[in-house]
Protein backbone atom coordinates (compact mmCIF):
# COMPACT_ATOMS: atom_id res chain seq x y z
CA UNK A 1 0.00 0.00 0.00
CA UNK A 2 1.38 3.40 -0.97
CA UNK A 3 2.08 5.68 1.99
CA UNK A 4 -0.02 8.82 1.99
CA UNK A 5 2.01 11.96 1.53
CA UNK A 6 1.33 14.80 3.97
CA UNK A 7 -0.85 17.59 2.63
CA UNK A 8 -0.07 21.27 3.14
CA UNK A 9 -2.70 23.93 2.43
CA UNK A 10 -1.21 27.28 1.46
CA UNK A 11 -3.69 30.16 1.67
CA UNK A 12 -2.66 32.97 -0.65
CA UNK A 13 -0.82 32.77 -3.99
CA UNK A 14 1.23 35.94 -3.76
CA UNK A 15 5.04 35.93 -3.40
CA UNK A 16 5.00 34.34 0.08
CA UNK A 17 2.45 31.68 -0.80
CA UNK A 18 4.15 30.76 -4.06
CA UNK A 19 7.56 30.50 -2.39
CA UNK A 20 6.12 28.31 0.37
CA UNK A 21 4.28 26.06 -2.08
CA UNK A 22 7.35 25.52 -4.27
CA UNK A 23 9.65 24.84 -1.31
CA UNK A 24 7.25 22.33 0.25
CA UNK A 25 6.36 20.57 -3.00
CA UNK A 26 10.05 20.09 -3.81
CA UNK A 27 10.45 18.20 -0.52
CA UNK A 28 7.79 15.54 -0.82
CA UNK A 29 4.66 17.34 0.36
CA UNK A 30 1.37 17.52 -1.53
CA UNK A 31 0.41 21.19 -1.70
CA UNK A 32 -3.01 22.73 -2.21
CA UNK A 33 -2.62 26.41 -3.10
CA UNK A 34 -5.84 28.33 -2.39
CA UNK A 35 -6.32 31.86 -3.68
CA UNK A 36 -9.17 34.29 -4.31
CA UNK A 37 -7.84 35.62 -7.62
CA UNK A 38 -8.32 34.13 -11.06
CA UNK A 39 -4.57 33.53 -11.45
CA UNK A 40 -1.64 33.14 -9.02
CA UNK A 41 0.63 36.10 -8.39
CA UNK A 42 -1.07 38.15 -5.72
CA UNK A 43 -1.20 41.93 -5.88
CA UNK A 44 2.51 42.27 -6.57
CA UNK A 45 2.50 39.93 -9.59
CA UNK A 46 -1.11 40.56 -10.61
CA UNK A 47 -1.57 39.47 -14.23
CA UNK A 48 -3.85 40.98 -16.89
CA UNK A 49 -6.98 38.97 -17.64
CA UNK A 50 -6.23 36.41 -20.36
CA UNK A 51 -8.99 37.75 -22.59
CA UNK A 52 -7.27 41.14 -22.81
CA UNK A 53 -4.42 39.65 -24.83
CA UNK A 54 -1.67 41.72 -23.21
CA UNK A 55 1.43 41.55 -25.38
CA UNK A 56 3.94 42.98 -22.87
CA UNK A 57 2.67 42.34 -19.33
CA UNK A 58 6.24 42.66 -18.08
CA UNK A 59 6.03 46.40 -18.76
CA UNK A 60 3.73 46.71 -15.74
CA UNK A 61 6.11 44.96 -13.35
CA UNK A 62 9.61 45.05 -12.01
CA UNK A 63 11.36 41.87 -10.80
CA UNK A 64 9.75 40.13 -13.77
CA UNK A 65 12.44 37.44 -13.89
CA UNK A 66 11.61 36.46 -10.34
CA UNK A 67 7.99 36.06 -11.36
CA UNK A 68 9.01 33.90 -14.34
CA UNK A 69 10.95 31.58 -12.04
CA UNK A 70 7.98 31.29 -9.69
CA UNK A 71 5.56 30.75 -12.58
CA UNK A 72 7.71 28.11 -14.25
CA UNK A 73 8.37 26.32 -10.97
CA UNK A 74 4.66 26.20 -10.24
CA UNK A 75 3.92 24.86 -13.72
CA UNK A 76 6.46 22.09 -13.21
CA UNK A 77 4.92 21.00 -9.89
CA UNK A 78 1.43 21.18 -11.36
CA UNK A 79 2.44 18.91 -14.23
CA UNK A 80 3.97 16.44 -11.77
CA UNK A 81 0.84 16.42 -9.60
CA UNK A 82 2.64 17.75 -6.55
CA UNK A 83 0.61 20.98 -6.40
CA UNK A 84 -3.10 21.64 -6.85
CA UNK A 85 -4.16 25.24 -7.45
CA UNK A 86 -7.65 26.34 -6.43
CA UNK A 87 -8.23 29.78 -7.96
CA UNK A 88 -11.29 31.91 -7.25
CA UNK A 89 -11.60 30.35 -3.78
CA UNK A 90 -12.28 32.89 -1.05
CA UNK A 91 -11.28 31.46 2.32
CA UNK A 92 -13.56 32.47 5.16
CA UNK A 93 -12.43 30.14 7.92
CA UNK A 94 -9.70 27.66 8.85
CA UNK A 95 -10.50 25.27 11.67
CA UNK A 96 -8.82 22.36 13.34
CA UNK A 97 -10.62 19.03 13.30
CA UNK A 98 -8.87 16.36 15.32
CA UNK A 99 -5.29 16.14 14.01
CA UNK A 100 -5.99 17.89 10.69
CA UNK A 101 -7.14 21.28 9.43
CA UNK A 102 -10.08 22.18 7.23
CA UNK A 103 -9.89 25.27 5.04
CA UNK A 104 -13.38 26.55 4.23
CA UNK A 105 -13.85 28.68 1.12
CA UNK A 106 -16.48 30.20 -1.13
CA UNK A 107 -15.96 29.67 -4.82
CA UNK A 108 -17.41 31.06 -8.00
CA UNK A 109 -17.99 34.65 -9.09
CA UNK A 110 -20.91 35.08 -6.70
CA UNK A 111 -19.10 33.34 -3.81
CA UNK A 112 -22.12 31.18 -3.00
CA UNK A 113 -20.66 27.72 -3.54
CA UNK A 114 -19.03 25.94 -0.62
CA UNK A 115 -15.63 24.28 -0.89
CA UNK A 116 -13.24 22.89 1.68
CA UNK A 117 -9.73 21.48 1.80
CA UNK A 118 -8.47 18.99 4.37
CA UNK A 119 -4.77 19.28 5.19
CA UNK A 120 -2.17 18.23 7.72
CA UNK A 121 -0.71 21.72 7.98
CA UNK A 122 -1.46 25.26 6.86
CA UNK A 123 0.66 28.17 5.67
CA UNK A 124 -1.15 31.49 5.98
CA UNK A 125 0.16 33.83 3.30
CA UNK A 126 -2.84 36.12 3.35
CA UNK A 127 -1.04 39.37 2.55
CA UNK A 128 -2.17 42.82 3.62
CA UNK A 129 -4.77 45.43 2.84
CA UNK A 130 -4.65 49.18 2.42
CA UNK A 131 -5.08 51.77 5.11
CA UNK A 132 -6.64 55.15 4.31
CA UNK A 133 -7.06 57.96 6.81
CA UNK A 134 -10.41 59.71 6.20
CA UNK A 135 -10.67 63.36 5.19
CA UNK A 136 -13.53 65.53 3.94
CA UNK A 137 -14.65 64.33 0.51
CA UNK A 138 -12.82 60.99 0.53
CA UNK A 139 -16.02 59.13 -0.39
CA UNK A 140 -16.40 61.08 -3.66
CA UNK A 141 -16.61 58.98 -6.85
CA UNK A 142 -13.14 59.20 -8.32
CA UNK A 143 -11.33 58.73 -5.00
CA UNK A 144 -9.80 55.25 -4.91
CA UNK A 145 -7.01 53.57 -3.02
CA UNK A 146 -3.49 53.63 -4.42
CA UNK A 147 -3.44 49.83 -4.56
CA UNK A 148 -6.82 49.85 -6.29
CA UNK A 149 -5.42 52.08 -9.03
CA UNK A 150 -2.48 49.73 -9.42
CA UNK A 151 -4.78 46.69 -9.57
CA UNK A 152 -6.87 48.31 -12.32
CA UNK A 153 -3.74 48.96 -14.35
CA UNK A 154 -2.11 45.56 -13.84
CA UNK A 155 -5.19 43.38 -13.97
CA UNK A 156 -7.46 45.28 -16.32
CA UNK A 157 -5.01 47.38 -18.35
CA UNK A 158 -7.26 50.28 -17.39
CA UNK A 159 -6.42 53.77 -16.19
CA UNK A 160 -8.59 54.95 -13.28
CA UNK A 161 -8.81 58.41 -14.82
CA UNK A 162 -7.14 60.89 -17.11
CA UNK A 163 -5.81 63.42 -14.60
CA UNK A 164 -4.59 61.79 -11.41
CA UNK A 165 -3.21 62.92 -8.08
CA UNK A 166 -1.44 60.22 -6.06
CA UNK A 167 -1.35 61.03 -2.34
CA UNK A 168 -0.84 59.69 1.15
CA UNK A 169 2.30 58.18 2.54
CA UNK A 170 4.43 55.10 2.05
CA UNK A 171 6.69 53.48 -0.56
CA UNK A 172 3.72 52.10 -2.54
CA UNK A 173 2.98 55.58 -3.89
CA UNK A 174 6.13 55.63 -6.03
CA UNK A 175 5.34 52.60 -8.24
CA UNK A 176 1.70 53.67 -8.45
CA UNK A 177 2.53 57.18 -9.65
CA UNK A 178 5.22 56.08 -12.11
CA UNK A 179 3.13 53.17 -13.39
CA UNK A 180 0.12 55.37 -14.10
CA UNK A 181 2.28 58.02 -15.77
CA UNK A 182 4.04 55.45 -17.96
CA UNK A 183 0.65 54.07 -19.02
CA UNK A 184 -0.50 57.47 -20.25
CA UNK A 185 -2.23 59.13 -17.31
CA UNK A 186 -1.51 62.79 -16.57
CA UNK A 187 -0.22 62.44 -13.02
CA UNK A 188 -0.45 65.98 -11.73
CA UNK A 189 1.38 65.38 -8.48
CA UNK A 190 2.66 62.84 -6.00
CA UNK A 191 1.69 64.25 -2.60
CA UNK A 192 3.70 62.60 0.20
CA UNK A 193 3.07 63.55 3.82
CA UNK A 194 6.51 62.33 4.87
CA UNK A 195 9.78 63.74 3.54
CA UNK A 196 13.21 62.36 2.63
CA UNK A 197 14.70 64.22 5.60
CA UNK A 198 12.34 62.46 7.99
CA UNK A 199 14.72 59.55 8.30
CA UNK A 200 17.54 61.82 9.37
CA UNK A 201 15.44 63.91 11.75
CA UNK A 202 14.22 60.82 13.56
CA UNK A 203 17.80 59.71 14.19
CA UNK A 204 19.04 62.72 16.10
CA UNK A 205 21.76 60.93 18.08
CA UNK A 206 25.01 60.14 16.21
CA UNK A 207 24.80 56.49 17.25
CA UNK A 208 21.31 56.23 15.77
CA UNK A 209 22.44 57.95 12.58
CA UNK A 210 25.24 55.40 12.15
CA UNK A 211 22.84 52.52 12.75
CA UNK A 212 20.43 54.01 10.22
CA UNK A 213 23.17 54.41 7.62
CA UNK A 214 24.17 50.76 8.05
CA UNK A 215 20.56 49.62 7.68
CA UNK A 216 20.11 51.56 4.45
CA UNK A 217 23.51 50.55 3.08
CA UNK A 218 22.62 46.89 3.60
CA UNK A 219 19.92 47.24 0.93
CA UNK A 220 21.58 48.98 -2.03
CA UNK A 221 19.04 47.39 -4.37
CA UNK A 222 16.18 49.15 -2.58
CA UNK A 223 17.96 52.49 -2.75
CA UNK A 224 18.66 51.98 -6.46
CA UNK A 225 14.98 51.12 -6.97
CA UNK A 226 13.89 54.34 -5.26
CA UNK A 227 16.37 56.32 -7.36
CA UNK A 228 14.92 54.76 -10.49
CA UNK A 229 11.40 55.76 -9.47
CA UNK A 230 12.59 59.31 -8.80
CA UNK A 231 14.09 59.48 -12.29
CA UNK A 232 10.80 58.29 -13.78
CA UNK A 233 8.90 61.00 -11.91
CA UNK A 234 11.19 63.61 -13.47
CA UNK A 235 10.91 62.04 -16.93
CA UNK A 236 7.11 62.06 -16.84
CA UNK A 237 6.90 65.53 -15.32
CA UNK A 238 5.24 64.39 -12.09
CA UNK A 239 5.44 67.06 -9.41
CA UNK A 240 6.68 65.72 -6.07
CA UNK A 241 5.16 67.50 -3.09
CA UNK A 242 6.63 66.38 0.25
CA UNK A 243 5.42 67.15 3.77
CA UNK A 244 2.04 67.89 2.25
CA UNK A 245 -1.33 66.18 2.34
CA UNK A 246 -4.67 66.21 0.60
CA UNK A 247 -6.97 67.80 3.17
CA UNK A 248 -10.17 67.82 1.12
CA UNK A 249 -11.62 66.39 -2.09
CA UNK A 250 -14.13 68.45 -4.09
CA UNK A 251 -16.77 67.68 -6.69
CA UNK A 252 -20.47 67.56 -7.41
CA UNK A 253 -21.27 64.21 -9.03
CA UNK A 254 -17.65 63.06 -8.98
CA UNK A 255 -14.17 64.29 -8.11
CA UNK A 256 -13.14 67.55 -9.73
CA UNK A 257 -10.23 68.77 -7.59
CA UNK A 258 -8.38 68.33 -4.31
CA UNK A 259 -6.96 70.79 -1.79
CA UNK A 260 -3.36 70.19 -0.78
CA UNK A 261 -1.66 71.90 2.16
CA UNK A 262 1.77 71.85 3.76
CA UNK A 263 2.05 70.12 7.13
CA UNK A 264 3.73 71.40 10.27
CA UNK A 265 5.94 69.05 12.33
CA UNK A 266 2.86 67.75 14.15
CA UNK A 267 1.02 66.99 10.92
CA UNK A 268 -1.44 69.90 11.00
CA UNK A 269 -2.12 71.92 7.83
CA UNK A 270 -0.11 75.15 7.79
CA UNK A 271 -2.40 78.17 7.38
CA UNK A 272 -2.00 79.96 4.07
CA UNK A 273 -0.43 77.01 2.22
CA UNK A 274 -3.57 75.43 0.76
CA UNK A 275 -3.78 75.10 -3.02
CA UNK A 276 -6.21 73.34 -5.35
CA UNK A 277 -5.17 70.75 -7.90
CA UNK A 278 -7.62 69.88 -10.67
CA UNK A 279 -8.02 66.12 -11.19
CA UNK A 280 -10.65 63.50 -11.95
CA UNK A 281 -8.98 60.78 -9.87
CA UNK A 282 -7.28 60.69 -6.49
CA UNK A 283 -5.31 57.53 -5.70
CA UNK A 284 -4.70 57.68 -1.97
CA UNK A 285 -3.14 55.33 0.56
CA UNK A 286 -1.45 55.52 3.94
CA UNK A 287 0.33 52.20 4.06
CA UNK A 288 -0.80 48.63 4.59
CA UNK A 289 -2.04 46.48 7.45
CA UNK A 290 -1.47 42.71 7.78
CA UNK A 291 -4.39 40.41 6.99
CA UNK A 292 -4.69 38.42 10.22
CA UNK A 293 -8.34 37.33 10.29
CA UNK A 294 -7.70 33.64 9.58
CA UNK A 295 -4.76 33.47 11.97
CA UNK A 296 -6.70 35.22 14.69
CA UNK A 297 -9.64 32.86 14.15
CA UNK A 298 -7.31 29.90 14.70
CA UNK A 299 -6.11 31.44 17.94
CA UNK A 300 -2.67 32.42 16.69
CA UNK A 301 -0.87 35.01 18.77
CA UNK A 302 -0.56 38.45 17.21
CA UNK A 303 2.56 40.57 17.62
CA UNK A 304 1.36 44.14 17.21
CA UNK A 305 -0.56 44.22 13.95
CA UNK A 306 0.98 41.04 12.49
CA UNK A 307 1.00 37.33 13.23
CA UNK A 308 3.71 36.27 15.66
CA UNK A 309 6.12 33.68 14.21
CA UNK A 310 9.37 32.04 15.28
CA UNK A 311 12.54 31.61 13.22
CA UNK A 312 10.83 28.85 11.19
CA UNK A 313 7.80 31.07 10.47
CA UNK A 314 5.72 28.88 12.81
CA UNK A 315 2.86 30.42 14.73
CA UNK A 316 2.14 29.33 18.28
CA UNK A 317 -0.61 27.03 16.96
CA UNK A 318 1.00 23.68 16.06
CA UNK A 319 0.74 22.91 12.36
CA UNK A 320 0.22 26.53 11.31
CA UNK A 321 2.86 28.70 9.65
CA UNK A 322 2.55 32.33 8.49
CA UNK A 323 4.63 34.23 5.97
CA UNK A 324 4.70 37.48 4.06
CA UNK A 325 2.69 40.60 4.82
CA UNK A 326 0.52 38.70 7.32
CA UNK A 327 3.48 38.77 9.73
CA UNK A 328 4.28 42.42 9.06
CA UNK A 329 4.44 44.66 6.00
CA UNK A 330 7.75 44.25 4.21
CA UNK A 331 7.40 43.92 0.45
CA UNK A 332 7.82 41.13 -2.06
CA UNK A 333 11.45 40.22 -1.38
CA UNK A 334 10.82 39.72 2.33
CA UNK A 335 7.67 37.74 1.52
CA UNK A 336 9.65 35.44 -0.76
CA UNK A 337 12.26 34.80 1.96
CA UNK A 338 9.66 34.10 4.62
CA UNK A 339 7.61 31.90 2.32
CA UNK A 340 10.66 29.84 1.38
CA UNK A 341 11.51 29.29 5.05
CA UNK A 342 7.91 28.42 5.92
CA UNK A 343 7.69 25.89 3.08
CA UNK A 344 10.92 24.16 4.04
CA UNK A 345 10.00 24.06 7.71
CA UNK A 346 6.50 22.75 7.00
CA UNK A 347 7.82 20.01 4.73
CA UNK A 348 10.24 18.77 7.36
CA UNK A 349 7.78 18.97 10.24
CA UNK A 350 5.00 17.23 8.31
CA UNK A 351 7.43 14.41 7.52
CA UNK A 352 8.13 14.11 11.25
CA UNK A 353 11.68 15.47 11.25
CA UNK A 354 13.28 18.60 12.69
CA UNK A 355 14.49 20.95 9.94
CA UNK A 356 18.06 22.17 9.77
CA UNK A 357 18.08 25.99 9.73
CA UNK A 358 21.33 25.90 7.77
CA UNK A 359 19.28 24.75 4.77
CA UNK A 360 17.67 28.16 4.51
CA UNK A 361 20.49 30.33 5.87
CA UNK A 362 20.59 32.70 2.84
CA UNK A 363 16.84 33.31 3.11
CA UNK A 364 17.17 33.91 6.86
CA UNK A 365 19.91 36.48 6.32
CA UNK A 366 17.79 38.23 3.73
CA UNK A 367 14.84 38.16 6.12
CA UNK A 368 16.88 39.80 8.89
CA UNK A 369 18.18 42.58 6.65
CA UNK A 370 14.81 43.29 5.07
CA UNK A 371 12.96 43.36 8.38
CA UNK A 372 15.41 45.96 9.67
CA UNK A 373 15.07 47.96 6.48
CA UNK A 374 11.29 48.04 6.54
CA UNK A 375 11.22 48.85 10.25
CA UNK A 376 13.19 51.96 9.33
CA UNK A 377 10.75 52.78 6.52
CA UNK A 378 7.78 52.30 8.84
CA UNK A 379 9.16 54.94 11.20
CA UNK A 380 9.85 57.29 8.30
CA UNK A 381 6.38 56.96 6.81
CA UNK A 382 4.41 57.23 10.03
CA UNK A 383 1.09 59.04 9.68
CA UNK A 384 0.95 62.74 10.61
CA UNK A 385 0.36 62.89 14.35
CA UNK A 386 -2.51 65.41 14.22
CA UNK A 387 -4.26 64.21 11.04
CA UNK A 388 -7.51 63.59 12.89
CA UNK A 389 -7.95 67.30 13.62
CA UNK A 390 -8.72 67.81 9.92
CA UNK A 391 -11.61 65.32 10.03
CA UNK A 392 -14.81 67.35 10.38
CA UNK A 393 -17.84 66.02 12.23
CA UNK A 394 -19.68 65.70 8.91
CA UNK A 395 -16.95 63.51 7.38
CA UNK A 396 -18.10 59.94 6.80
CA UNK A 397 -15.60 57.58 8.44
CA UNK A 398 -17.45 54.28 7.87
CA UNK A 399 -18.63 54.07 4.27
CA UNK A 400 -20.66 50.88 4.56
CA UNK A 401 -22.84 52.12 7.42
CA UNK A 402 -22.49 55.86 6.61
CA UNK A 403 -21.26 56.71 10.10
CA UNK A 404 -19.82 60.20 10.51
CA UNK A 405 -16.91 61.34 12.61
CA UNK A 406 -19.39 63.35 14.68
CA UNK A 407 -21.29 60.17 15.58
CA UNK A 408 -18.07 58.48 16.67
CA UNK A 409 -17.06 61.48 18.77
CA UNK A 410 -20.50 61.53 20.38
CA UNK A 411 -20.17 57.83 21.24
CA UNK A 412 -16.90 58.57 23.01
CA UNK A 413 -17.69 61.95 24.56
CA UNK A 414 -21.35 61.55 25.51
CA UNK A 415 -21.96 57.81 25.66
CA UNK A 416 -18.70 56.75 27.29
CA UNK A 417 -17.27 54.43 24.63
CA UNK A 418 -13.66 53.69 25.48
CA UNK A 419 -12.69 51.05 22.93
CA UNK A 420 -13.36 50.15 19.31
CA UNK A 421 -15.83 47.39 20.13
CA UNK A 422 -18.03 49.73 22.14
CA UNK A 423 -17.82 52.39 19.42
CA UNK A 424 -18.91 49.74 16.93
CA UNK A 425 -21.89 48.67 19.05
CA UNK A 426 -23.05 52.26 19.57
CA UNK A 427 -22.56 53.55 16.02
CA UNK A 428 -22.47 50.46 13.74
CA UNK A 429 -19.09 51.64 12.44
CA UNK A 430 -17.35 48.53 11.15
CA UNK A 431 -20.49 46.39 10.82
CA UNK A 432 -20.72 46.67 7.05
CA UNK A 433 -19.59 44.57 4.12
CA UNK A 434 -15.87 45.26 4.61
CA UNK A 435 -16.11 44.28 8.30
CA UNK A 436 -14.12 47.31 9.34
CA UNK A 437 -11.09 46.73 7.13
CA UNK A 438 -11.49 50.06 5.35
CA UNK A 439 -12.75 52.16 8.25
CA UNK A 440 -11.20 50.66 11.38
CA UNK A 441 -7.97 52.75 11.36
CA UNK A 442 -9.92 55.95 10.76
CA UNK A 443 -12.59 55.18 13.35
CA UNK A 444 -9.89 54.33 15.89
CA UNK A 445 -8.10 57.60 15.20
CA UNK A 446 -11.24 59.71 15.52
CA UNK A 447 -12.28 57.86 18.68
CA UNK A 448 -8.82 58.09 20.21
CA UNK A 449 -8.77 54.30 20.72
CA UNK A 450 -5.94 51.87 20.16
CA UNK A 451 -6.03 50.08 16.81
CA UNK A 452 -6.16 46.53 18.15
CA UNK A 453 -6.97 43.76 15.65
CA UNK A 454 -10.33 42.19 16.44
CA UNK A 455 -11.20 38.59 15.75
CA UNK A 456 -13.38 38.30 12.64
CA UNK A 457 -14.97 34.90 12.21
CA UNK A 458 -16.00 34.35 9.52
CA UNK A 459 -13.27 36.30 7.77
CA UNK A 460 -15.64 37.38 4.98
CA UNK A 461 -19.42 37.49 4.51
CA UNK A 462 -20.86 33.99 4.10
CA UNK A 463 -24.39 33.01 2.94
CA UNK A 464 -26.48 31.73 5.83
CA UNK A 465 -27.30 28.59 3.87
CA UNK A 466 -23.64 27.58 3.86
CA UNK A 467 -23.28 28.24 7.58
CA UNK A 468 -26.48 26.34 8.39
CA UNK A 469 -25.73 23.23 6.34
CA UNK A 470 -22.39 21.45 6.74
CA UNK A 471 -20.84 20.58 3.38
CA UNK A 472 -21.43 17.06 2.09
CA UNK A 473 -18.44 14.68 2.10
CA UNK A 474 -17.83 15.12 -1.61
CA UNK A 475 -17.38 18.88 -1.10
CA UNK A 476 -14.13 18.23 0.76
CA UNK A 477 -11.21 18.46 -1.63
CA UNK A 478 -8.24 16.31 -0.63
CA UNK A 479 -5.42 15.70 -3.14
Amino acid sequence: MTERLPVLAVVGAGPAGLAAALAAAARGVRVVLVDSAAEPGGQFYRQPAVGLGARRPQALHHQWRTWERLRDGLASHLAAGRVTVLNDHHVWCVERESARFVVHALRGPEQREAASVAADGVVLATGGYEKVWPFPGWTQPGVITAGGAQAMLKGGLTLPGRTVVVAGTGPLLLPVATGLAAAGADVTALVESAAPTTLVRRSARPRDAVRLARTLAAQPGKLAEATGYAAQLVRHGVRLMVRRAVIEAHGRDRLESVTVAALDPEGRPVPGTAQRLACDTLAVGHGLLPHTDLADGLGCRLDGAGVHVDDEQRTDVPGVWAAGEATGIGGAALSLAEGHIAGRSAAARLHGTAPDPRDWAPAARSRTRLRAFFATLERAYAAPVRWVENVTDATVVCRCEEVTAGAVREAVGSLGAGDLRTVKLLTRAGMGWCQGRMCEPGVAGVAGCDLTPGRRTPARPVPLGILAAPPPPEATTTP
